[in-house]
């Protein structure tokens, strides 16, 4: 009688092998179900639209000192203005080479910081009319506004990247599943200096002449 109640050990083993199978056909939909899988694809959109904006920021650091050479030779007295350019490109260098990874508002207001100082240097070309038609200044002005268009494009992916993602994880379960992962929510790439945040703004136009002055009247005989 024991033997008969006895379940035989191959029996046993083909009962355990269909419960895996069963298990790992099944995991992929508890996982779908738990946001897992879907967190861990917004949050690589993102991560990788963050290296986007850091590839072009770091040409627009690298163009930095090659338009302030050119300058240089045109208006080498304005070393005020270099010396301000110089400070905010090595800000910017030191945001991308940060130890442990970019931090995106860091970035944000060290690309800002540098278009603030560039600003001057370009407006430059009113005083020195030679500068505005040298071939070399050109063409690394051409390079630095295309490169900054492709910032700006990347900027507004990565932080409509970061909306949904940040978003997604406060939705119930995916809350209870980034809370079990340690997903936090991601950085927007914006200035968090309220101060800084109204774009700078650049007039070429020449100061008006000043009018003549009236004649004087003449004297009374």
């Amino acid at each position: 009688m024991r033997e008969l109640t006895m379940a035989r050990p191959d029996t046993v083993r083909g009962a355990r092998a269909r419960w895996l199978r069963r298990a790992v056909m099944l995991l992929p939909l508890a996982l779908g179900a738990c946001g897992y899988n879907t967190i861990q694809s917004l949050d690589e959109t993102a991560a990788k639209s963050q290296k986007e904006i850091e590839v072009q920021l770091q040409r627009r650091a690298d163009l930095i000192p090659n338009l302030v050479a050119t300058v240089k030779g045109f208006a080498a007295q304005e070393s005020n203005i270099f010396i301000a350019v110089a400070k905010a490109q090595q800000g910017l260098t030191g945001a991308l080479a940060r130890p442990g990874g970019a931090n995106p508002s860091e970035l944000a207001t060290a690309n800002d910081n540098l278009s603030r100082a560039v600003l001057p240097m370009m407006t430059l070309v009113t005083s020195y009319p030679k500068l505005s038609s040298d071939a070399q200044f050109l063409k690394l002005q051409d390079e630095l506004t295309g490169t900054e268009n492709r910032v700006a494009v990347s900027r507004t992916d990565y932080n409509n990247a970061v909306n949904e993602y940040n978003a997604y994880i406060r939705k119930f379960p995916a809350v209870m599943t980034a809370k079990v992962l340690g997903s936090k929510p991601r950085e927007y790439f914006e200035v968090t200096d309220a101060s800084k945040r109204a774009a700078p703004t650049v007039d070429f136009t020449p100061p008006a002449a000043s009018a003549p002055a009236a004649p004087a009247p003449a004297a009374k005989p």
